[in-house]
């Protein structure tokens, strides 16, 4: 009897989990937080182990800003050093914080307790940076487009050290690393592909491939899920896509602005994903059924 009682309760409780996952509305865009009216340069969201959301440029060039696990919005860092302008953002696996810096050719470090800036590498052989992708021991690969010639570089940055990989690429601009560390991703938004590179234990990279192509519009940041699926924002079109580790279009999601700059996965449980736009006041959310590949359990 005491059995059937435990089976009966345990049917209850799945029926009731799957009931409140099954109502849960997953891909629909909605505002999150206002940031104010300069979005021209709203980029480069990531978020910290404790659940808050940075970003770039949000009230002015060279500032930061900051939405905390509340949703309150602040400034983080007003003024960056003179002479930088950052735009992608990324964490290391012990929290710091890494800005590219595209004006002043450097990676920036950020000490989030006393939020003293410094230059972690610097090399005026770079158009920019752009954007940062990160591994697990902290080794980091830099997109650098140049928008004049339509032609851009990859980077592989170490120990404060930029080495370039790829001089003949098309506009490189978003960049990521696979779950397994072992494939390098990088788009080119005037080309509209999406490159694949392998990754070997030195952190080099070889064998590319043309992972996907799209027939218009243009491509800006993009993060991966925890299974590998890819997303990328569609700067021009108002959507984000949801390619398959093998390249094949999941989905498409429509967003409220039209011009989405960066994503980063975030929230509770890594599955809020959060999308900068640069033609509108907000950041926008939508949730996801896999958490992004950079979320971690504290």
């Amino acid at each position: 009897m005491k059995n059937n009682i435990f089976k009966f309760l345990g049917g209850l409780f799945l029926i009731s989990t799957l009931s409140c996952s099954d109502s849960e509305v997953l891909y629909q865009a909605i505002d999150f937080v206002f940031v104010g009216e300069y979005t021209q340069g709203l980029e480069g969201p990531a978020v910290d182990q404790n659940g808050n959301l940075y970003f770039v440029n949000p009230t002015h060039s060279g500032s930061v800003g900051k939405i905390d696990i509340e949703g309150k919005f602040d400034l983080f860092i007003e003024h960056l050093p003179e002479g930088s302008t950052a735009n992608g953002i990324r964490f290391s696996e012990d929290q710091e914080m890494f800005l590219a810096d595209y004006t002043g050719h450097n990676i920036l470090s950020v000490d989030l307790e006393t939020k003293v800036v410094t230059v972690f590498a610097h090399d005026s052989l770079l158009n920019q940076p752009n954007d940062l992708a990160i591994c697990c021991n902290n080794r980091m690969y830099a997109s650098d487009p140049n928008w004049k010639n339509s032609t851009g570089n990859i980077w592989k940055v170490e120990n404060g050290v930029f080495e370039l990989l790829d001089s003949k690429m098309g506009t490189t601009n978003g960049i990521e690393v696979s779950p397994d560390e072992k494939t390098l991703y990088v788009n080119e938004s005037v080309q509209r592909k999406v490159w694949a590179f392998d990754i070997d234990s030195q952190g080099n990279i070889s064998n590319k491939k043309l992972f996907h192509q799209f027939e218009d519009f243009g491509m800006d940041g993009m993060r991966c899920d925890q299974n590998g699926n890819l997303y990328i924002t569609r700067h021009g079109k108002g959507t984000v896509v949801k390619l398959s580790s093998q390249g094949v279009l999941l989905k498409e999601i429509k967003l409220k602005g039209k011009k989405p700059s960066n994503i980063a996965f975030g929230g509770k449980d890594g599955r809020t994903a959060y999308i900068t736009l640069q033609d509108r006041g907000y950041i926008e959310s939508f949730r996801v059924e896999v958490p992004g590949r950079a979320f971690s359990v504290n």
